[in-house]
């Protein structure tokens, strides 16, 4: 039975409820809206919601209320004599709304956790593998170069095409001047008969090929005694003996424990610088500059006058020595004279 009281009569609880039963209404008829156009998705029935039991106040029954402009029913009470039964689904539709919300969200934040979390695995998974590719190429090089070298030490080397060597057949220093205009030139008689026609195919002028200094080569040569300082070329060739001493290409330096280190030099044409070396006596001394130390040498025997094809001059003796080369006599030229020395610093 309608409660047909005015709204002044009705208290705030009523209104309340009246309001509740509208927006309810409301809701319910805009889902059977809804359900004629087919925009409602079917679910799994839901447990009806409970039935909440309310006794008003004891008063009339009220008149019902139509505001201006509507039609729809208002909330119906059902009097059993103690009370109003009222059922209300709209608000636990609203906490299950909420509830339902909340859940979604929290699965959602979920998923973006676990999402950052797979990308950064797999940032890491193309890290380890760059790096993984990285050391699988710095072993696959250096497996490369070990079976190369492996494979070049199996290679036999082939015979040297044989040159000839000047320096092997004839001391160094070897000459004819032409006093009458000065000018010098390699002495070819003094290559022995058997090698004069191969001196004469091959041997034009040799290729220079100076070994590199390095920290431990002859740098410069000083006799006290001469009153000579003269700087030290690599190499014994007609071309170094023309910018001065030379040094015999045969792998000795000053620094060297055992070894003949050989310096040769003109007599009479490009400065004399080993014109005077028969004033050398045993006992007098020189010294010989590297890069790192100054080395001191003593003649050890009186200088000793040989042939050209002496070679035997330029060999190793015991210990560190070294070996002073000059044609001789004066611009005669058809001998050379020798100085011995011994490493005594």
């Amino acid at each position: 039975m309608r409660d047909k009281r005015p709204v002044d009569e009705l208290s705030i609880e009523e209104l309340e409820r009246i309001l509740a039963i509208k927006k309810r209404e409301a809701r319910l008829a805009r889902l059977a809206e809804l359900q004629r156009q087919g925009r409602v998705v079917e679910t799994a029935p839901v447990m009806p919601p409970p039935v909440i039991a309310a006794r008003p106040m004891p008063l009339a029954k009220p008149e019902p209320i139509i505001p201006k402009g509507s039609s729809a029913p208002l909330p119906q009470f059902d009097d059993g004599g103690d009370g109003v039964t009222f059922i209300d689904t709209a608000e636990m539709q609203q906490r299950e709304n909420a509830r339902r919300a909340a859940a979604r969200q929290f699965v959602d934040r979920l998923l973006l956790l676990i999402e950052i979390a797979a990308v950064i695995g797999v940032l890491v998974i193309g890290l380890l593998l760059l790096r993984g590719m990285q050391t699988l190429e710095r072993e696959t090089a250096e497996a490369q170069r070990l079976a190369e070298e492996q494979r070049r030490a199996g290679i036999p080397t082939l015979e040297p095409t044989p040159t000839l060597r000047i320096e092997n057949f004839v001391l160094p220093g070897g000459h004819t001047l032409d006093r009458t205009t000065g000018s010098a030139q390699f002495n070819f008689a003094e290559v022995p008969a058997h090698l004069a026609p191969l001196v004469q195919t091959q041997w034009v002028q040799p290729i220079i090929n100076r070994p590199p200094p390095t920290r431990e080569t002859a740098l410069n040569l000083t006799i006290p005694k001469l009153n000579l300082s003269q700087s030290i070329v690599q190499g014994v060739d007609w071309e170094a003996l023309k910018q001065g001493i030379g040094q015999l290409p045969n792998g000795v330096n000053p620094s060297d424990e055992t070894g003949n280190l050989v310096l040769a030099a003109h007599n009479d044409i490009y400065g004399e610088l080993f014109r005077h070396l028969d004033q050398l006596e045993p006992g007098d001394t020189f010294t010989i500059q590297t890069a790192t130390n100054l080395y001191t040498y003593r003649v050890s025997e009186p200088y000793r006058i040989v042939m050209p094809n002496d070679v035997y001059v330029l060999e190793s003796r015991q210990g560190a020595t070294a070996t002073l080369i000059s044609c001789y006599p004066y611009q005669v030229n058809d001998k050379r004279i020798v100085i011995f020395a011994d490493r005594i610093s």
